[in-house]
């Protein structure tokens, strides 16, 4: 094993003993300790659920990436395993960047990865190729052979310096395929596939689809499958537009729903839309179940507030999204909190039909690790109120808000008064489809997020909030009046069974 890696190995053990668990979220994967980023090879491998991540475990920002590694049998509940590479070969001295995961024939499991070099001379770019490393689920070695994917396998057009996140999968045939990021002179993104019989040994197979510059330039982090008879595309485009209120600017993620021509042998888009709608999600990729649910876990964080945390005095940065069942209707993706979730929900309180105008708290409707549901909507009869809100990780200084304006349909989430010291993105908007002012949202809060899942999962909303935890209250606020029914539980931990 190299240095390298057994010093990353070494410091993290050591490094994560100073982090409690009381400084970590219950349900959402958090660095083993410093910097975390795009999940990789997500896969079910030996039993468990395996998650590796773009890491750097010496500082709470981006540097040279490694790969952290947890896994858990439950989705909810991570075990830290050792780190598993470092950039310590010729190829990818400079960054194990994204890539996937999967199992071969013989029973090893196979990862596919970028890996950046720099090219020296007086540009110093970065060159990305695709690589392999293989092992049993707790050490891996890279293989001779690499770089598998270089330059020399790119198509006329495409730059060596934008090749990247590679994701694998195998056909009922048995052979397998990947689809790679990469992007023409004028910056915009194509996917190009390529094929292999063993996972080794890869060829070009041709354009998946390209960007004609609507959604941004380059797609990161691409993910591709079948989904309720429909083939999915999830991409994250970098240096977005928006489209009114469905993409906002800079970095974000998109769903494409279509189909696959054989003909062509391309993916053929039939509608997109944003797959989140709030500050913190990014780069999502997604597993088979064995019972056949498909779930997807994304990067819950903006690329464009990495170095703006107020809070100093943590020793991690960046989590991952809780687990998400991800199914279509009505032709969108709609998303769900893993159902599993509820097992872990205790001291139930419900309220129905309360009317009220103004502001007001409700007992027992508190806390920072909670499942909350509530229906809004207008009094019967009566006129639409005009805005409705919940505050959370609320005290006599901070909050963080949720609203709705119920003529226009708009929700914002709004986090400007929760504590941060730094102007950088608060809030975001997302247009939802009008029903005379009734809405429906279920918001989970896990000590330093909250995802908001809009009229049974047919938008969400996710952001990360570092208001001090001391800051527990919730309140509800109308502009008008309205009625509304709210369900709270308290979310517990396995282990401790403690909430906060």
């Amino acid at each position: 094993m190299k240095q390298k890696l057994l010093f990353a190995r070494a410091y993290e053990k050591e490094a994560a003993q100073l982090i409690p668990p009381s400084a970590r979220p219950l349900f959402h994967l958090t660095p083993y300790t410093g910097w975390m980023n795009d999940p990789n090879g997500f896969s079910f491998y030996h039993g468990k659920f395996h998650m590796f991540y773009q890491y750097y475990p010496y500082d709470t920002a981006w540097n040279d990436m490694h790969w952290g590694h947890a896994v858990s049998t439950d989705l909810l509940h991570w075990e830290y395993l050792p780190a598993i590479m470092a950039p310590d070969k010729p190829y990818d001295g400079f960054g194990c960047f994204s890539g996937s995961a999967i199992e071969l024939d013989d029973g090893r499991h196979l990862l596919l990865y970028t890996g950046v070099c720099k090219e020296g001379g007086e540009s110093d770019k970065d060159i990305q190729t695709q690589c392999v490393a293989v092992g049993d689920g707790l050490n891996y070695k890279k293989i001779p052979q690499n770089p598998v994917l270089t330059e020399r396998d790119l198509p006329e057009g495409c730059e060596k310096y934008n090749f990247r996140d590679p994701r694998i999968w195998r056909d009922p045939d048995g052979t397998f395929f990947c689809i790679v990021g990469s992007c023409d002179e004028n910056g915009l993104g194509k996917l190009l596939r390529y094929r292999s019989p063993d996972g080794f040994q890869w060829t070009y197979d041709g354009i998946l689809i390209e960007n004609d510059g609507r959604l941004g330039l380059m797609w990161e982090c691409p993910d591709y499958f079948e989904l309720d008879g429909k083939q999915v595309l999830l991409v994250s485009p970098q240096d977005m537009l928006p489209e009114g209120f469905e993409y906002h600017n800079g970095n974000g993620t998109v769903c494409m729903i279509g189909h696959f021509d054989p003909e062509s042998r391309r993916f053929v888009p039939e509608s997109d839309h944003a797959v989140d709608y709030g500050i913190d999600f990014y780069a999502p990729t997604t597993i088979r179940m064995a019972d056949g649910r498909r779930v997807m876990i994304g990067w819950m964080q903006n690329w464009d507030t990495t170095k703006l945390s107020s809070r100093k005095d943590f020793r991690w940065f960046g989590q991952m999204s809780l687990p998400r069942e991800i199914s279509i209707r009505n032709g969108r993706l709609y998303q769900q909190p893993l159902r599993e979730l509820e097992a872990f929900r205790r001291n139930p309180v419900r309220y129905e039909n309360v009317r009220f105008a103004d502001e007001i708290r409700l007992d027992g409707v508190s806390g920072r690790t909670v499942d909350m549901t509530v229906n809004v909507r207008p009094v019967a009869d009566g006129p639409l109120y005009h805005t409705f809100a919940i505050r959370f990780m609320q005290n006599e200084r901070f909050h963080s808000e949720l609203s709705y304006r119920s003529y226009e349909s708009i929700l914002r989430i709004d986090r400007k008064f929760s504590g941060s010291r730094r102007a950088y993105i608060h809030q975001r908007r997302c247009l939802v489809p009008k029903r005379n002012g009734e809405i429906k949202l279920r918001m989970i809060l896990d000590r330093f997020s909250a995802e908001v899942f809009i009229n049974d999962g047919e938008q969400t909303v996710t952001a990360t909030i570092f208001t001090d935890l001391n800051a527990t209250d919730i309140s509800f606020i109308v502009d008008g009046e309205a009625v509304m029914d709210v369900e709270k539980y308290d979310l517990v931990s396995e282990v401790s069974d403690e909430t906060v």
